[in-house]
């Protein structure tokens, strides 16, 4: 699997990141970009997860906003997909919101 392509996949679900990660362990050459998008993509992944759990609560207190809480879970949906854009041109750009907070959080 090339460079690009594990910094592609490891943005597609938890199987995707597990698949592109253990790629990464085992390559010889360790590649400083796939590991950017690994760490970002895992970024992304929580937060999804915090705004999942977060979400699931909020609409059990007040179900009259579940419509806004059910549009704020797409928000990782448009990370991955601008991440995943970001790695097919090659480039090592932090996703917005969150990219920042997580570059160097997680030694890969």
């Amino acid at each position: 699997m090339t460079n690009r392509t594990m910094a592609i996949v490891a943005y597609i679900t938890l199987i995707g990141w597990i698949i592109s990660y253990v790629n990464y362990r085992q390559s010889n050459e360790k590649s400083a970009f796939v590991q950017y998008h690994l760490t970002q993509s895992l970024g992304v992944m929580i937060l999804s997860i915090i705004l999942s759990v977060a979400s699931g609560i909020l609409v059990g207190i007040l179900p009259s906003l579940a419509t806004l809480f059910y549009i704020v879970s797409l928000l990782p949906l448009v990370l991955m997909l601008m991440g995943i854009i970001t790695a097919s041109n090659n480039a090592e750009r932090p996703v917005p919101l969150i990219g920042k907070m997580v570059e160097g959080k997680f030694s890969l």
